[in-house]
């Protein structure tokens, strides 16, 4: 049922990372009328598909596909999921676990498809069949968690687990599975248990809502620039860039920076003008709270409320209690007890990387015969730039020609799978795409065998969400006899035409996580789709990727890719050495922010349901409180993610789970460090790491998982190293 959880997640998540009422499926509404007049031989969701390994044929898909297939696969899952609650015989592991295993294979299969649409290339249409269908699969959910006859039987087979001599993978398979129908509500009364489905259905509704607000605005929340001057200290190639996006939106004589998803933006880096910094920074922060129609307050203080009101409904304190079950971290008071530990050394790093920007400040300043000025977030990368050139000598616009996204796919990320895993890439041309951007690569393992397909969508899009994830168009499992169809989602900087696309150090990084997930899927080697590849607890399955970063600047893959785009000269050994010096450079206040969007998170999902519903207009003052009281308020480091744009726990998956990131960097940190005391990048160690951890999936208690591979728990030596958690020397 984890995995049924995940596709129904995928809609209300704005379709962006991954995978009720009645006990029948929904009534058709009148788009799925409509829809229907057409024959179900022309919807590819009714059939499977007879591309290689599965894929999905993108050139056949219309929107008005999605409704009809959705309800179809709601209803045949239903179907399914009955013949199994009914069966007269006595319950087996078999005839319902395995048998619940097998369910809804059609909804899945339009689940997959609708979700890479409705998160990379969206349109109105697919935000209305978000918001149209969110309930209805949240509803969905509920019929078949909340179904007492299935319910029932999981029990029996739960209670005789000591008698059953189950495998291992089969045992925890049903420990997962009655764990999640008893967090969904299986015990509670038909009472509370239609009052479960009320806040379901109303929390996965206002989950769609704001992801579709979001995307839009972000769109809103571009910069656009009347004159080019004021574009001063982006490269040629960026303002072009800038007038390509303007051109998109039909803006002559204009130039246009898109928004990312985070606080702070690539392009403040560069620009030169301080009161264009300013503006940049200002619709970034307040892009979802103008009291326009794109305003998210009202959603997520909804949301927050109702999730509270759900948690007490189950049992628990507040929804983070409730959350946390099924996590490594288990308990709030671990998840605070390790953010806290990492407040102060990440505050003093920040405070000795701010006092450095600001003596940079003064020293222009009084160059200039100007003016002091007390550093703001909006200056932070821009002097940050500076400092680091004068620190390390390093310049990015120095760097980013030897980053071309290409060559750092094939020759850096590719290469180093290869070099650890021993699996190799070959381009496909033909097959279809969703974009024509789209790059499609078939995967094979070391012996040769064909082991899957992988889809990279790199470019910003104003139609695509934003940030970076992975997710998958057909789920690896033995079960079902499924090979792995994986794609990566990115928002870099689309170069104008036939211009190169270069990457910051960041987007390499990026490059490197997204891929890390990817390989957790490709090498997931087990029989249950639920408990396969990613398919794991959120401060688990952000391990890999993390772990995978680690090889971006090792020495024998970077030495790979790092080529000047031009000339195939590699990066000068003394850039490289300087690039190398610095790669504890501003790690304070990346700390401090990723801090305080967890804490942010914790802070939201920690109120009970007893606590008065946070007004919209409140939502700034409840922020400030909340950074106040975990002693990090830092005004010159904004939250990664401010409420009102935090994707991540309103609609994708990661309430009370922010706070993954950094405990899967302490996992990733600690885990690089065993590959360094063993010999670094070989393929014994990345056989070993593949056999006992990546192909593992959640087939087991994953704090037991670590410790078999590392023989130890892990322990945040690594991390405050790696991660520079020591106040920088000035």
């Amino acid at each position: 049922m984890q995995g049924l959880k995940t596709r129904v997640l995928a809609l209300t998540c704005c379709a962006i990372a991954a995978g009720g009422i009645g006990m029948t499926a929904p009534a058709a509404t009148p788009a799925a009328s409509s829809a229907k007049a057409g024959s179900q031989a022309s919807n590819p969701f009714f059939q499977p598909s007879t591309l290689p390994f599965g894929t999905f044929d993108f050139s056949k898909v219309k929107d008005s596909d999605y409704v009809p297939a959705m309800e179809a696969g709601m209803k045949q899952q239903i179907a399914e999921v009955d013949k199994i609650a009914d069966n007269p015989a006595a319950p087996t592991f078999d005839n319902t676990l395995v048998a619940m295993e097998k369910t809804g294979q059609m909804l899945t299969r339009v689940m997959n498809v609708f979700s890479l649409y409705a998160g990379a290339d969206t349109n109105p249409t697919l935000e209305k069949i978000s918001e149209q269908e969110a309930p209805k699969l949240a509803a969905h959910q509920d019929a078949i968690y909340l179904n007492a006859k299935l319910f029932a039987r999981i029990q029996k087979i739960y209670d005789q687990r000591a008698q059953l001599k189950l495998d291992p993978e089969s045992e925890r398979l049903l420990e997962v599975d009655y764990q999640q129908f008893v967090l969904n509500g299986a015990k509670l009364s038909k009472a509370d248990q239609a009052k479960l489905k009320q806040y379901n259905e109303k929390i996965s509704t206002l989950s769609t809502q704001f992801g579709n607000k979001l995307i839009a605005a972000a769109k809103a929340g571009a910069l656009v620039v009347d004159n080019k001057a004021d574009l001063a200290g982006l490269t040629p190639a960026q303002v072009e860039a800038a007038a390509e996006a303007a051109k998109a939106r039909g803006l002559k004589g204009k130039w246009v920076i898109p928004l990312q998803n985070t606080t702070q933006q690539p392009d403040l880096a560069s620009l030169s003008n301080r009161d264009i910094r300013h503006k940049l920074y200002e619709n970034s922060i307040n892009r979802a709270e103008k009291g326009d129609a794109n305003d998210t307050r009202a959603i997520i203080t909804e949301i927050a409320y109702l999730r509270a009101q759900k948690a007490k409904l189950l049992g628990f304190d507040d929804y983070a209690a409730w959350k946390l079950q099924d996590q490594m971290a288990k308990t709030p008071a671990t998840v605070m007890s390790f953010l806290d530990a990492l407040v102060p050394a990440a505050k003093a790093r920040a405070a000795v990387e701010a006092e450095a920007r600001q003596q940079m400040i003064d020293k222009d300043q009084k160059a200039a015969g100007k003016p002091d000025f007390k550093l703001e977030p909006w200056d932070w990368e821009y002097y940050g730039q500076q400092v680091q050139k004068a620190k390390y000598d390093i310049d990015q616009s120095e760097v980013k020609p030897y980053f071309e996204l290409k060559n750092v796919l094939e020759n850096g990320v590719f290469y180093a799978a290869h070099q650890l895993y021993g699996i190799s890439f070959k381009q496909r041309k033909g097959l279809p795409v969703w974009n024509p951007d789209v790059l499609v690569y078939e995967v094979y393992d070391s012996n040769g065998k064909p082991m899957g397909l992988f889809y990279g969508d790199y470019f910003k899009r104003d139609n695509k969400a934003g940030g970076a994830w992975m997710s998958d168009i057909v789920h690896p499992n033995t079960l079902l006899d499924q090979s792995p169809v994986i794609y990566n989602v990115a928002n870099f900087t689309k170069p104008a035409p036939g211009q190169p696309a270069l990457l910051t150090s960041d987007d390499v990084i990026t490059m490197f996580h997204e891929f890390g997930h990817a390989l957790h899927g490709f090498f997931g080697d087990t029989k249950y789709p639920s408990l396969s590849g990613t398919n794991t607890a959120r401060d688990w399955v952000e391990f890999p990727s993390q772990f995978n970063e680690h090889w971006a600047f090792y020495p024998e893959v970077f030495d790979r890719y790092a080529k000047n785009y031009k000339t195939g000269a590699p990066m000068p050994k003394e850039l490289v050495a300087k690039l190398q010096k610095s790669q504890l450079f501003n790690k304070g206040y990346d700390m401090t922010e990723l801090l305080e969007a967890a804490l942010l998170d914790m802070n939201w999902h920690t109120l009970t349901a007893s606590a008065p519903k946070v007004a919209a207009s409140d939502v700034d003052s409840f922020e400030n409180h909340a950074l106040e009281k975990d002693h990090i308020l830092v005004p010159y480091v904004p939250p990664r993610y401010r409420s009102t744009y935090f994707l991540h726990i309103w609609g994708n998956g990661y309430a009370a789970g922010y706070y993954a990131y950094l405990w899967t960097q302490m996992l990733a940190d600690d885990a690089y460090g065993w590959f360094e005391q063993h010999g670094g990048l070989t393929r014994a160690n990345g056989d070993r790491f593949r056999k006992m951890i990546l192909s593992r999936g959640n087939t087991e208690d994953l704090a037991k998982l670590y410790k078999t591979w590392r023989s130890r728990a892990p322990n945040t030596d690594a991390m405050k190293k790696d991660r520079g958690l020591e106040t920088e020397k000035k």
